[in-house]
């Protein structure tokens, strides 16, 4: 415990170099591939449940909910597997999962990462799709949205700047604790999609006897998992003023 507090997480049994270097070494793809993901399942999650909540028991709505539900139901794994056979065996758009930098060649590293991120993020748009419709739903019964409405306020004007700020609180922290889940998702997808992250060490550690590695990456995603929160606490006071934190 001294030597962990000091920032030494062991030393691997099987290559014999310190942990904290082979998490360094791979964690630029897992923080890639995180953020996309988070980034893709905001824009996603947020536009079908503003469109859903707006549209409510239309079309729009009814196709947003079946698109939830399905999103939320299928593997992780079974997905990333559908999707390779479809669009790079079959179809042939995608090319063959060779790791390459995004420094080196942004292009390709983001055509590389399409795949991983829209499988990794399907889940959690569809938890974002669904509590922001709830909360819009709530907020669009709000008297001052109606009062905004009846001043003559264009009725987009209404939606994204007076509905839709105030019902990002929850939606946030939802995406605090996907960003978390994210986290542990990439163990599933890194191995699918064959991406070179922490998720992947994880397991080859489990799969190698290697202790010491297995238990500083679980270590290391639980403690990006706190940070992560701590930002989205820290993200309420910007979107609702009346929020104040003692100092």
């Amino acid at each position: 415990m001294g030597r962990l507090a000091h920032g030494d997480l062991g030393t691997s049994w099987r290559t014999g170099k310190p942990v904290g270097s082979l998490i360094l070494e791979r964690l630029p793809v897992t923080l890639e591939l995180t953020a996309l993901s988070v980034a893709f399942a905001l824009v996603l999650g947020v536009a079908a449940g503003v469109v859903s909540a707006v549209q409510r028991d239309r079309a729009l709505d009814q196709v947003a909910r079946v698109g939830t539900l399905f999103g939320l139901s299928i593997p992780v794994f079974w997905q990333g597997t559908m999707l390779i056979l479809f669009f790079s065996l079959y179809l042939r758009w995608m090319p063959p999962v060779v790791w390459v930098d995004f420094l080196a060649d942004p292009r390709r590293n983001l055509t590389i990462m399409l795949l991983p991120v829209v499988c990794l993020g399907t889940a959690s748009a569809a938890n974002v799709a669904r509590t922001t419709r709830a909360c819009m739903l709530d907020v669009l019964r709000s008297e001052y949205v109606r009062t905004a409405a009846a001043k003559g306020l264009v009725r987009r004007v209404v939606i994204l700047k007076h509905a839709l700020k105030n019902a990002l609180i929850p939606v946030v922290t939802v995406a605090g604790l996907q960003a978390g889940i994210l986290l542990g998702g990439t163990v599933v997808v890194e191995e699918v999609f064959t991406l070179p992250g922490v998720g992947r060490l994880v397991l080859w550690s489990i799969y190698q006897r290697d202790y010491p590695v297995t238990q500083s990456t679980i270590l290391f995603i639980a403690v990006m998992f706190m940070v992560i929160n701590l930002a989205v606490d820290l993200l309420y006071r910007y979107l609702d003023p009346r929020i104040r934190y003692a100092s």
